[in-house]
């Protein structure tokens, strides 16, 4: 009776977690370059004695939330500071404490004081590791490769100023790098323990497309799907539960008639 009740309370704790998941992919459906994530799996329950590793339970290994960099839906805007992220390609900015954290956020904008951020306000991080500032007077244009440009709108003695290289933003291919969600929405690489930091180049060349956006990789009707699917098996564990509790009643009443 006691193993019955375990593995359902296991289960439900599991379906809590699943829960969770679900709900935060739901309410990030339009949020530009969000990526769903995953951290739970089953794992096997270690019996004594000989024989086979048969049993599992849907118990949480870990609480690394993994994320997916599968690619969303691309909108076109015609922003020149817009960025797609192309591929597995992820972009450096700077966290509250300063340390270097990425994001599939392109929505770039000039802040007031001159730096480039995302527009939650995440300042985006160069090459260098320090945040890109832009002059004034000018507007600001990027490359496929990340490199940034500052087009000033005064003319000079033979008509109009070149654009002058100003910087270079941190992008790196996250495709041989797991990565996972940090408590403030940006990623890391697993095992970075909140510590942030750069990561290694991958196999691919990183890159990015202007002039558009990437939306989420959350498919609402998988999730809407998968939300109903945790409910009803929500509902079968509590009731193996309350079905374990009426059959040790029946037993202690047939223990004391006897």
């Amino acid at each position: 009776m006691d193993k019955l009740v375990f593995t359902s309370a296991s289960g439900a704790k599991a379906g809590t977690i699943q829960r969770t998941m679900l709900t935060n992919d739901l309410a990030n459906i339009s949020t530009t370059g969000f990526k769903r994530a995953s951290f739970q799996r089953s794992i096997p329950v270690q019996l004594d004695g000989p024989g086979f590793a048969v049993r599992f339970q849907p118990l949480v290994e870990n609480r690394e939330d993994i994320v997916d960099l599968s690619p969303g839906t691309r909108i076109d805007t015609g922003n020149p500071l817009d960025v797609a992220l192309n591929g597995q390609t992820v972009l450096g900015v700077l966290a509250e404490q300063g340390e270097i954290a990425f994001t599939r956020r392109g929505d770039l904008r000039v802040s007031e004081l001159g730096f480039i951020e995302t527009a939650n306000g995440r300042l985006v991080a160069s090459e260098a590791g320090g945040p890109l500032t832009v002059p004034a007077g000018g507007t600001v244009s990027v490359t496929p490769d990340g490199t940034v440009f500052f087009n000033a709108t005064v003319a000079d003695a033979a008509g109009a100023a070149p654009p002058v290289q100003i910087g270079q933003l941190l992008l790196r291919d996250a495709s041989g790098t797991s990565l996972q969600r940090r408590l403030d929405g940006l990623f890391e690489e697993v095992g970075s323990n909140g510590a942030g930091g750069d990561i290694a180049p991958g196999p691919e060349i990183a890159s990015l497309t202007t002039g558009a956006l990437e939306g989420s990789n959350v498919s609402p009707v998988e999730v809407l799907v998968n939300l109903m699917d945790y409910y009803r098996s929500f509902e079968t564990q509590i009731k193996l539960i309350k079905s374990a509790e009426e059959l040790d009643q029946s037993g202690s009443e047939l223990i004391r008639a006897s």
